[in-house]
């Protein structure tokens, strides 16, 4: 891994070792950027804070070997990167702006492409772990992907059973709290409805009304206009002398008639006066029909002003000016609508409450499902943290699991009791320590010390180490609070896990360095106002000095060294 910019690191290039790497150095000496450059190849979060300054942008490269058929080189592949003989090239670049860039095989991928391979090349257990491990969901959560698909099957039957029974209990609720107000609105239906169909009014209707009125309060007027018109076109027989529009049309055509047979074009002007004639005939007989079939009734006037004076009230309450008679009819079908889901609410209440009760008896049988998984894991789970525990100088300390169910009123019953239960079951778990024999177990937090709880931690995290299927393990200072013979022992185990997998450990403990294949130094330099950091490999006689080092503070101390030499016979004897 080349890691440029980042941090105090100028530009370092990280040899990792097959077998078991230890990074050490200073305090401050920018271990940490090892353990953050590969989180940024894991996909990690890109803070700009941490490109050094100066520079442009941080950047960090590393070569990873995969098995052929690896998952993590299938999804490369789809994702058209290129694989350099069985290796995969990854490139993280954050910019001093914030901008981050990924790129894998060659080409340039998502950055959350890189927290998909992460899941199956590299496993990261620190610090952080530790304290989240000491709350008990976190221990839950811990013994559920210990036990892999044992816990993993019912869980998921469980919390799709427990997201249902929320939303029917939701659903239910608000039915039940709005009733009062629900029924005050079908109320208001109902009387709108009510009043609406009293009415029957029909599309368009309003519109005919207003015409009929116009008509009806003009009616003298109308008649009096129709029989003028006929009297021009037809005659009128109070004055038989007078000329008519017919009489003259008439005249007009038997004139042309006459000479219609010495030229054509007189011919059709007789006809198209002819034509002339008979639609002013048509129009005087309408004319005369209109006149007669009037009506002037003021009692029909009446009415109909009644009845447009009720359709506008309607449109006033349930309508709009603009839409009219048409708005009232489509609240009307809306109303009808909603009022058959208000009055549906009843039978709707039986449903839902039949469900619930049929979905809590589901989740009783889930939830005990649940317990009865966690607790054939715990057990298993417990004897290989107190087996680590034996390789790691505490040979009488037990682990063991609290599981137990909150009890709950209101809850799902869980072998008999009504308890708690919650998205991931009605269990609460956790993690009890006895240190010694007569000892009471104890939860973690409150029964270990210092020392003790470094080791539990870092044996449950090689347990961990042992159930993920990955290649490579990386240990930032896990065994922080260890000392002595404990130490040894810390580093023993890691040497021993280091056998079937890649291990890198971030460590201030020179036992534990003493038993690494290779040891990295991080070491810092100060030149004039420029502060930088770079790795180097340790080997030999380098490599005595930096564990006198970390052993007395001193590297020349001829007691430190020796210690430091005995350090490393007894790591590769036990090797």
């Amino acid at each position: 891994m080349r890691i440029r910019s980042l941090g105090v690191i100028d530009d370092a290039v990280v040899e990792l070792s097959p077998g078991f790497t230890a990074v050490t150095g200073e305090t401050g000496a920018g271990k940490t950027m090892v353990v953050t450059s590969l989180g940024l190849l894991l996909g990690g979060r890109a803070d700009p804070a941490l490109v050094r300054i100066g520079a442009k942008a941080a950047v960090v490269e590393g070569r990873i070997v995969l098995s052929p058929g690896a998952p993590a080189a299938l999804r490369a592949e789809e994702a058209g990167a290129e694989l350099d003989e069985g290796a995969l090239l990854i490139s993280r670049t954050v910019s001093a702006e914030g901008r981050s860039r990924a790129h894998v095989g060659g080409r340039s991928v998502p950055v959350g492409l890189l927290a998909e391979l992460a899941d199956e090349l590299v496993a990261v257990h620190g610090q952080t772990d530790q304290q989240g491990l000491l709350r008990p969901a976190r221990q839950r959560q811990a013994l559920d992907r210990y036990a892999g698909d044992a816990v993993a099957v019912p869980l998921e039957k469980y919390a799709g059973a427990y997201r249902r029974l929320r939303a029917v209990a939701v659903e239910l609720e608000e039915i039940t709290t709005r009733a009062r107000e629900r029924a005050q609105e079908a109320d208001l239906l109902r009387f709108g409805l009510d009043e609406i169909a009293a009415l029957e009014p029909l599309p368009g209707e309003d519109a005919e009304l207003a015409a009929e009125a116009e008509r009806l309060g003009h009616a003298e007027s109308l008649a009096s206009a129709a029989q003028a018109a006929h009297g021009a076109l037809a005659g009128d027989v109070e004055d038989p002398e007078g000329v008519d529009a017919n009489t003259l049309v008439a005249g007009a055509h038997r004139a042309l008639e006459s000479v219609r047979a010495h030229d054509p074009v007189l011919g059709a002007l007789a006809d198209r006066i002819g034509e002339l004639g008979i639609l002013l005939a048509d129009v005087a007989g309408e004319l005369a029909g209109y006149a007669d079939d009037l009506d002037a009734d003021p009692l029909r006037l009446a009415a109909v002003e009644e009845r447009r004076a009720a359709l506008t009230q309607l449109v006033r309450k349930y309508g709009d000016a603009d839409g009219g008679l048409a708005a009232v009819l489509e609240w009307a079908e809306r109303g009808s609508k909603r009022l058959l889901e208000l009055d549906g609410d009843d039978e709707r209440i039986g449903e839902l409450t039949a469900e619930r009760d049929g979905l809590r008896a589901e989740l009783s049988l889930l939830a005990q499902a649940l317990t009865d998984a966690r607790t054939e894991a715990a057990e298993r789970f417990a004897a290989d943290v107190t087996a680590e525990l034996a390789s790691l100088a505490m040979p009488h300390a037990r682990v063991t699991f609290d599981i137990r169910q909150a009890p709950d009123a209101e809850g799902v019953e869980v072998g008999g009791r009504p308890v708690a239960y919650g998205p991931s079951g009605a269990d609460e778990v956790e993690l009890l320590l006895a240190p010694h024999p007569g000892a009471q177990p104890r939860p973690i937090a409150k029964g270990a010390s210092g020392g003790e709880l470094s080791r539990v931690m870092l044996a449950v995290e090689v347990v961990f180490a042992g159930s993920d299927p990955v290649p490579t393990y990386l240990f930032d200072e896990v065994d922080a609070g260890v000392g002595g013979k404990a130490a040894v022992e810390v580093g023993r185990r890691l040497a021993k896990l280091a056998r079937s997998a890649q291990v890198v450990v971030v460590t201030h403990l020179p036992q534990v360095a003493a038993f690494a294949d290779r040891q990295l130094l991080v070491e810092k330099t100060v030149d004039g106002s420029v502060t930088r950091s770079g790795v180097t490999v340790l080997e030999g006689e380098d490599r005595i000095r930096e564990l006198s080092r970390m052993l007395a503070g001193q590297e020349d101390s001829q007691t430190a060294r020796a210690h430091a030499e005995e350090l490393l016979a007894a790591a590769r004897a036990d090797a």
